[in-house]
């Protein structure tokens, strides 16, 4: 399959800030939007809210776009029957959004099957992307996560701070999207120390903590001391048994330490850092861009360290939990990856 990708160093740091550069391709005449009169966006979450990471940070990217901008955001669960996605799809499609926001290669084909059938319709997919050739899915905003260069760093600090010199991924699935992580996070690991051992399980589902927690335990019965699930909803059961058996984990995604500190401080202890793939700033921009007219549909946005869409956190855990001369040496990594001097292996074309 080919397509455009579309991805330049001048982005970076701009992310973050809402002010990526305009783009020609595939943008669209700016239309006035005001909060009388507001950009009207759905967001189809082919399953629930709550699982503290992916679908969580999309849902936060757009609660911040309809406080800060002219937008009226629709949150729309379809749940955990994947008989509903397609029709809670086509629904939100329906209603005359003027944009329908959908996320992962699950929801790829469905969103450009109706695609042509709504061409006043704008849509974005985060985590995938639909074939771009000859200008097909011109209405369609795709935003993709170069994500191997954020879990680099993370990999990085985990071998640092194994005691066993054992490391554990667990994830949801084998797709592209997932084995992104786990590349980019074993890459990082070999760098720190050559004879570390990783050990990765598929759990074969994202929505399974009980069988995230199973995974985790093997893992640390093996002598593994750090676990990173990559997993969503599964994912929480391997930091519980992170937690419940004084181990260390990674978390993916959004900020987890942070996101379980009010209400769980012990599970945010354990957690030294996470792999941030910034969902929600990724779309905040993009309906900033469409409200001006700028955003770049018809397009790919392949966005990664250097665009400030991917990255670790370095909050209090990660200050705490890991060694000031360990966190310099991720600093100096994230710096040469940035420039060029270390490239990361990648699970994306």
């Amino acid at each position: 399959m080919s397509m455009p990708k579309f991805s330049r160093r001048a982005f970076s740091g701009l992310l973050a800030a809402g002010l990526l550069a305009s783009v020609s391709a595939g943008a669209v005449m700016a239309q006035e939007y005001t909060k009388e009169n507001p950009l009207k966006v759905a967001l189809v979450v082919h399953g629930n809210l709550g699982d503290k990471s992916f679908f969580d940070s999309a849902a936060a990217g757009l609660d911040r776009a309809e406080a800060e901008l002219p937008v009226d955001v629709t949150v729309i669960e379809a749940g955990m029957d994947r008989g509903r996605w397609q029709p809670a799809l086509a629904d939100a499609t329906d209603q005359g959004y003027d944009v329908v926001i959908g996320g992962t290669w699950e929801m790829t084909g469905f969103m450009a099957e109706l695609s042509p059938e709504y061409p006043d319709t704008k849509f974005i997919i985060f985590d995938d992307a639909p074939d771009f050739t000859g200008g097909a899915n011109s209405n369609i905003l795709a935003i993709n996560y170069r994500v191997s260069t954020a879990g680099y760093l993370a990999g990085y600090a985990a071998a640092k701070i194994s005691k066993t010199g054992k490391l554990g991924e667990i994830l949801g699935v084998e797709g592209a999207t997932i084995l992104e992580f786990a590349l980019g996070f074993e890459q990082g690991a070999k760098a720190a120390n050559p004879d570390v051992e990783v050990t990765r399980a598929v759990a074969g589902s994202f929505t399974d903590p009980a069988k995230g927690k199973e995974l985790a335990l093997a893992q640390f019965a093996q002598g593994v001391d750090i676990v990173f699930p990559i997993a969503g909803g599964t994912g929480i059961g391997a930091l519980q048994a992170a937690r419940d058996e004084g181990k260390l984990a990674v978390g993916v995604d959004s900020d987890q330490a942070a996101i379980f500190a009010p209400t769980d401080p012990a599970q945010a202890d354990v957690i030294f850092t996470s792999v941030e793939k910034k969902v929600g700033d990724s779309l905040f921009t993009a309906l900033q861009q469409t409200i001006e007219g700028t955003a770049p549909y018809g397009t790919n946005l392949i966005l990664g360290l250097a665009d400030g869409a991917v990255g670790i956190s370095k909050n209090s855990f990660y200050e705490k939990l890991v060694p000031a001369e360990v966190r310099a040496e991720v600093d100096a990594q994230e710096a040469k990856i940035i420039a060029g001097e270390i490239t990361v292996e990648s699970a994306m074309n």
